[in-house]
């Protein structure tokens, strides 16, 4: 691309915020490669597709050539990212930090063009500092300015406790920025504080501040809350690519277009094609099975996608689910239904009982799996096809 208002339109795409437009729309006119920086904490071993999120716009950037900079936090790692916990969060250890970072580097290649990636870790940097630099940065801010950051607030509100060390986690963050002299600093909406803690400290070293471009958290398979292993609605980019397409074949029709719009490296206009489609007939499982081929394609390879996807087939008896089947919308309260009153409801079973007879004998499956667990519950946001025995089907939406 050469028209720099259409790089700037595709570098907004999925974009929550950017703080500021023209800085960035400024920089970008200049011609010059900018130096693209975004961070990651090692705190686990695998990354999810919440995580590529971010990785994604680093790829832009990257194939409109500018510098991409995968900056590993293996020093913030160990104090503890305090962002959206309302507890002290646990320090990795040393080895804990090193194992997982090489993990991200191994995985990170799989989105991003290694020969034009530089991958940084700040404890260069930040092991330089030494006590005393620790000190004279901490000096930076007061205790006023870090309880404006809404995480801190809140708990202080509520009586629970905030480690003195946690306010330096913004502003070891913001120095990264300085170190590395980023133009623009990638993040996701609940790093706010942080990275404009990024520029603020620039401007203090007599740097132009960087643009901050904000990208939102992806929702995981529930559709609700953020993806996240802890709360088990995650697709991970280690999955098997069997796994990966029965996850995103199970994510609801809104959703659909969410993951088209973060995850997919298709063009704007496509998409809006698939909608289009949608809107004169087309199945919106056809379009949900494109997705997860592109997906398990770009983590796999094309032959494993193509697999994957027959095997899904082939779990439906091939074929044997219907294009047509009965549609339930539940509102179940407190937000999740468990899967025997599910069944239940749609018209699958005749009983709660028949519902845990027939899950005991394998009959019962979301989306061709076979459910095992009888005290399964689903949650608000879940758009599925339930099967029980050969021939009944049912699409149902959680509400």
């Amino acid at each position: 691309m050469t028209d720099v208002s259409q790089v700037f339109a595709e570098l907004k795409r999925g974009a929550e915020e950017i703080l500021v437009e023209e800085e960035l729309l400024e920089k970008l006119k200049t011609g010059k490669p900018l130096k693209i920086k975004a961070g990651f904490d090692p705190t686990a071993p695998d990354l999810h597709l919440g995580h590529t999120v971010l990785i994604n716009k680093l790829r832009q950037f990257q194939q409109l050539g500018h510098e991409v900079i995968f900056l590993i936090g293996d020093f913030t790692g160990l104090i503890g990212d305090p962002t959206g916990k309302n507890v002290t969060r646990k320090p990795l250890t040393k080895e804990d930090v090193l194992a997982n970072a090489q993990t991200y580097k191994e995985q990170v290649f799989k989105i991003l063009d290694p020969a034009k990636t530089t991958v940084a870790f700040n404890s260069t940097w930040m092991d330089k500092l030494g006590a005393a630099g620790m000190l004279k940065l901490a000096s930076r801010q007061t205790v006023a300015r870090m309880m404006e950051r809404d995480d801190f607030k809140k708990r202080y509100a509520s009586g629970q406790s905030i480690a003195i060390h946690e306010f330096m986690y913004p502003l070891v963050q913001g120095w990264d920025s300085v170190a590395l002299e980023s133009d623009v600093e990638l993040g996701g909406t609940d790093q706010k504080f942080n990275l404009l803690m990024g520029r603020e400290l620039q401007k203090s070293e007599g740097q132009r501040p960087q643009t901050v471009l904000m990208m939102p958290l992806l929702e995981g398979l529930d559709g609700v809350q953020k993806m996240s292993k802890s709360l088990g609605n995650y697709i991970g980019i280690t999955d098997s690519p069997s796994e990966m397409f029965g996850k995103i074949m199970s994510i609801s029709d809104v959703l659909m277009w969410r993951y088209y719009e973060l995850l997919s490296f298709k063009p704007l206009t496509e998409i809006e094609a698939y909608k289009a489609e949608i809107d004169n007939g087309k199945n919106p499982r056809d379009v949900k099975i494109d997705l997860a081929k592109e997906l398990i394609a770009r983590f796999h390879d094309q032959a494993s996608a193509e697999a994957a996807h027959q095997e899904f087939i082939n779990r439906f008896q091939k074929g044997a689910m219907p294009d047509e089947m009965p549609e339930f919308e539940l509102s179940p309260e407190g937000g999740e239904i468990a899967i025997a009153n599910l069944l239940k409801e749609a018209g699958l079973v005749g009983s709660t009982s028949d519902a845990y007879r027939m899950i005991k004998q394998g009959a019962a499956k979301i989306e061709g799996e076979k459910i095992t667990d009888k005290s399964l519950s689903i949650s608000r946001g879940s758009d599925a096809v339930y099967q029980v025995g050969k021939r009944k089907f049912a699409r149902v939406i959680v509400k």
